[in-house]
């Protein structure tokens, strides 16, 4: 007869991160969405209500490329709330279950979120200067390419939130 504590499953690991964090992290590649389907009628010689882009062979690859490096991108902000980012998966050759040391995060993290905060800096003074008379786009479109960029001003700052969180972790 078996008792009832081998049937007892066991206790669930505690998360690597604070809830707040998991969330901001799934919120940064949901920021990039928008921006990245809002690039796909370009893709495919769409002006929406400006100015089409030039017929040339490598526009297509080129969006489509841009709009998933750009989802990447923004997916590797789960490697401040994940395992893979606080130790290499076993698959990696020479540093699988290795620690990863913190500086490899820290340090890009924080320039890209400089770099993304400084870049849309010029978004946001367009944005409150001229309004969307200042876009090259037909009346509605201009409103729509607003807010789905402005939603990527967000990007840069919560990048370097998550950055702080993952060094006061780490450290």
């Amino acid at each position: 007869m078996t008792t009832a504590a081998a049937h007892v499953a066991p206790a669930p690991t505690p998360p690597i991160a604070p809830a707040w964090t998991v969330r901001a992290a799934h919120a940064l590649s949901l920021l990039a969405l928008p921006v990245c389907v809002w690039r796909l009628p370009f893709a495919f010689g769409y002006g929406m209500g400006g100015a089409a882009p030039d017929p040339v062979w490598w526009n297509t690859p080129y969006v489509l490329g841009l709009s998933v490096l750009t989802e990447l991108a923004a997916l590797l902000g789960l490697g401040f709330v994940r395992r893979w980012g606080e130790v290499f998966p076993a698959w990696v050759p020479r540093l699988g279950g290795r620690r990863v040391p913190p500086a490899a995060v820290i340090v890009p993290g924080a320039l890209a979120g400089v770099l993304f905060s400084v870049l849309c800096a010029d978004w946001l003074v367009l944005a409150f200067t001229e309004g969307p008379r200042g876009w090259p786009y037909a009346d509605g479109w201009n409103v729509l390419a607003m807010t789905v960029s402005g939603l990527m001003t967000l990007w840069g700052p919560l990048l370097l939130i998550l950055t702080v969180a993952y060094y006061r972790r780490r450290r």
